[in-house]
């Protein structure tokens, strides 16, 4: 059976989409980062850096969410496309520009020590126009490589469904496409039973200096 290590950050969300949409049998266990177990030397072990998701299935283990995504999908043939080179750049642009500037555009507004005004208008300005092209992708077209859900768009929905968070409410108003995509997914049962796995474990909540320490040792 598949070794899911997960948390309710985005990038484990799309992973547990993916397993819930496919039905392959997993066992999850989660790593709460806010009390430092991806510190922990069996958790290294698997993920040297740090981080989660991590996936072990059998002798292979994988640590990086779009990885798993691609892993899992040929692993079951599933959420592909015929397209290959559209699938790995889609794929590849939410990696590299989706997420990471999702992410800073996050800590620089909640978790920075210092709120830096050029940080701030520049993580938010990269993430509004990464979403932008996701929502103009999305025009005329119900997935984000056409006609058929693939792991591109689980990949998206990891992060896109907190644009409250990375951005603002309003900024769905300006990005209707993508937002029409996204309530597609979490409507779907798989992206319910992801929310689920997701209030299963009782996470640590607090943003206190305990869990600064553990997740932004920079800031220590």
């Amino acid at each position: 059976m598949l070794k899911f290590y997960y948390n309710t950050g985005p990038n484990p969300m799309k992973v547990a989409l993916f397993l819930e949409e496919s039905g392959l049998a997993y066992e999850p266990i989660p790593v709460d980062t806010r009390k430092g177990e991806q510190h922990t030397p069996e958790y290294l072990a698997i993920n040297p850096n740090a981080k989660a998701p991590s996936l072990v299935d059998g002798d292979t283990t994988l640590f990086d969410s779009n990885a798993i995504l691609l892993y899992l999908a040929e692993k079951t043939g599933q959420f592909l496309s015929a397209d290959r080179g559209q699938l790995l750049s889609w794929l590849m642009f939410v990696a590299t520009g989706v997420g990471p500037y999702s992410g800073q555009s996050v800590h620089f507004q909640v978790h920075a020590p210092e709120k830096l005004s050029y940080a701030i208008n520049r993580y938010r300005f990269e993430a509004k126009r990464h979403y932008g092209i996701l929502n103009d992708r999305l025009a005329d077209r119900p997935y984000i490589l056409g006609d058929s859900y693939t792991i591109v768009d689980m990949a998206a929905w990891g992060w896109a469904r907190l644009m409250p968070r990375v951005l603002d409410e309003a900024a769905w108003d300006e990005l209707p496409n993508l937002k029409r995509l996204i309530d597609e997914i979490t409507a779907r049962p798989a992206g319910q039973g992801a929310e689920a796995l997701a209030a299963r474990h009782a996470f640590k909540t607090e943003m206190d200096a305990e869990s600064h320490r553990h997740m932004f040792p920079s800031n220590a």
